[in-house]
């Protein structure tokens, strides 16, 4: 996973400054390597994996079920119905474990991660994250958290209630487009400069700055 240098830390937490300046928001950067471990979803295929075991026994021709059977009980054989449960429950316990094991190397189990599901669930990490760093946390509650989930090659954009009562969501589209494209391409920090710069554009025109411009957050990129 992609970290960050010290210099890029520089470069966005003076982006962010120089965007303050020009509004009363108030912009919280933060970068995550991932925003779920989506256990789950390898969870959902194995168990899809051993319940497609007895739909295949039923589609396959009889002969190609009699070869196997004599495979494992001899050729003149004649399995008792609790040895063949026996060996269905084997057949199922090894297609899931099988599965389980190929979906714990992360690429896959990414690959096989629906599109909807990465959006909900690093969603729902910005919104908790924002609810933790800036949230409530400013006077005119004019907070906004600009994440990244690298692993999902993901981002979000969530806004305090000063800004989001001023602001459409659509607004954040271009900052949004700028950061994702830069991450794809390898350059996170560029990414985030970009983006915090298009931000602070959308702030100053929908909140500009007021005489009293405290800087009630800190400037500073976090990466978890």
């Amino acid at each position: 996973m992609l970290r960050l240098s010290a210099l890029e830390h520089e470069a966005v937490s003076a982006a962010v400054a120089r965007a303050e300046q020009a509004s009363d928001g108030e912009i919280v950067t933060i970068v995550a390597p991932r925003s779920d471990a989506y256990h789950d979803v390898g969870l959902h295929y194995a168990v899809l994996a051993m319940l497609l075991v007895p739909c295949a026994l039923a589609v396959l021709p009889q002969g190609w079920i009699d070869w196997g059977l004599g495979l494992v009980f001899g050729w003149n054989a004649s399995p008792s119905r609790a040895a063949l449960m026996v060996l269905l429950f084997v057949l199922l316990t090894v297609k899931f474990l099988a599965v389980r094991f190929l979906l714990a190397w992360m690429p896959l189990r990414m690959a096989l991660t629906p599109a909807s599901t990465k959006n909900r669930r690093v969603r729902r990490r910005a919104v908790e994250l924002f609810r933790a760093s800036a949230e409530h946390r400013t006077t005119g509650r004019t907070g906004i958290l600009l994440y990244l989930s690298l692993l999902e090659h993901r981002a979000e954009i969530v806004a305090d209630e000063a800004i989001h009562s001023r602001v459409e969501a659509d607004a954040w589209g271009e900052a949004m487009a700028d950061l994702v494209e830069q991450v794809k391409a390898g350059r996170i920090g560029d990414g985030m400069v970009k983006a915090v710069e298009r931000i602070g554009g959308v702030l100053a025109e929908h909140l500009p700055a007021s005489r009293d411009n405290p800087n009630e957050l800190p400037d500073r990129l976090v990466e978890l």
